[in-house]
């Protein structure tokens, strides 16, 4: 049972980091190749001139709701990706979170609050790095998707719960869910 337990949490830590990897390389690096030595050019040149990154800032969207609101007014193809990418990024962050704080009854504020914080640190450094441009309502939206994938988590567990007699042994959700994806302990 703890060796089952132990690989049950070893492949959901697997997954984030995946996850992770793919997240920076859509949002930060639009796809492109993970170019190290442009990224501490990039950095040496916020760090000693901290006015660059400031002025970034203060070029970007600090308004809550301001783009997504244009977004829904002008509602285009390309602005419709954009409001759904946002939102759709982060759904596999809250179901993360769900398996890895499953034990723990995570809430959805939670949730939230963890998506928020990711969201921060990918758009910050898109301000630290030049490499894109911080926007609030990416930060709002991305916490959104984040909360949603934890709400689907959560329905899905609630769903498929048994009661504990019908299970042979008592397995903790991740067990449940990596049995639902058939992966062997």
């Amino acid at each position: 049972m703890n060796a089952k337990r132990f690989l049950t949490g070893l492949i959901i830590r697997a997954l984030l980091a995946i996850y992770l990897y793919a997240l920076f390389k859509i949002i930060l690096f639009k796809f492109r190749v993970i170019d190290a030595a442009y990224l501490r050019e990039q950095l040496m040149r916020s760090l000693t001139h901290p006015g660059y990154v400031r002025s970034r800032i203060e070029g970007s969207n600090l308004t809550p709701f301001k783009e997504i609101d244009r977004t829904i007014h002008e509602l285009s193809p390309y602005e419709l990706a954009y409001l759904i990418g946002n939102i759709a990024l982060f759904v596999p962050f809250g179901v993360i979170l769900g398996l890895l704080f499953a034990s723990r009854k995570l809430s959805l504020l939670c949730a939230f609050l963890y998506s928020l914080g990711l969201s921060l640190v990918l758009e910050g450094s898109q301000a630290v790095f030049a490499i894109g441009s911080f926007d609030v309502d990416d930060l709002l939206l991305n916490a959104l998707g984040g909360l949603m994938g934890c709400a689907l988590f959560k329905f899905w567990t609630a769903a498929t719960r048994t009661e504990p007699s019908d299970l042979q042994d008592e397995q903790t959700i991740p067990e449940q869910a990596a049995g639902a994806l058939h992966v062997q302990g």
